[in-house]
């Protein structure tokens, strides 16, 4: 099977140039991510795993190497070289990402808070909501909490909204960065349900596990990084 994201010798460094520093984040990281599997991003600290993920999703610019991304239509797109309204497109369509942190605006409820994916698809609102619904119901999110917006919620309500919203539109790519972190051992057995089903629908996943077991229990590959090498002169920095 083809893949659907081939990384091929990825680097990201930030320059503090008020140091004259460069901090290395990753460096010369290669890999390629398979439709209905699921490859986990393992490492110590400080190995850069966090920033793989952005540099996909383009939250961060990749400082070298190329990210070469097949779409639906069967085209190759280098992420790492992309126009900001190619990612954008990719995003909205091809593209997901489950943070550790719920971003949304502060009065939304949580209904609309996961439905907003397949809204912005082209999906009806009835449509929309119900299938939000659906998905917050799986991840136990008390339905007394569906209309109320997540700012209250605690942490771990918090994080099973994120999912919900991150999960509900079943992008071609997934990405997910310590998604069970603050869940308790009843909603992470949910969470890996319901992600292998995904797996099986054929959604590629690119993720980060804070537990070794859920590595064990869900990865079809394993990636390691190791922490790159620091340099400290400003002039071997990599610009964006």
């Amino acid at each position: 099977m083809s893949a659907i994201l081939t990384v091929k010798n990825l680097s990201k460094q930030f320059a503090l140039h008020d140091q004259r520093k460069t901090i290395p984040s990753c460096a010369n990281v290669s890999f390629a991510v398979e439709p209905g599997r699921l490859s986990a991003l393992i490492g110590p600290t400080g190995a850069g795993k966090s920033s793989v993920l952005k540099c996909i999703y383009r939250t961060y610019l990749a400082s070298a190497g190329s990210l070469l991304f097949r779409t639906e239509a069967g085209e190759t797109v280098d992420l790492a070289q992309a126009s900001e309204h190619e990612v954008l497109a990719l995003r909205k369509h091809e593209i997901g990402f489950v943070t550790q942190f719920l971003h949304c605006l502060p009065r939304k409820a949580a209904v609309d808070v996961v439905a907003e994916p397949l809204l912005v698809r082209g999906a009806a609102r009835a449509e929309a909501r119900d299938n939000a619904r659906a998905m917050l119901d799986a991840l136990n999110v008390p339905e007394r909490l569906w209309e109320v917006p997540p700012a209250t919620f605690s942490g771990g309500e918090k994080q099973r909204v994120n999912l919900a919203r991150g999960l509900v539109a079943r992008p071609r790519l997934l990405l997910l960065d310590e998604p069970t972190a603050s869940l308790d051992p009843r909603t992470t057995d949910k969470v890996v349900e319901i992600l292998q089903g995904i797996k099986a629908e054929g959604v590629a996943m690119l993720a980060i596990f804070h537990h070794p077991d859920l590595v064990e229990r869900l990865a079809d590959q394993v990636i390691e990084l190791a922490p790159p090498v620091v340099h400290s002169p400003l002039s071997e920095a990599i610009t964006q």
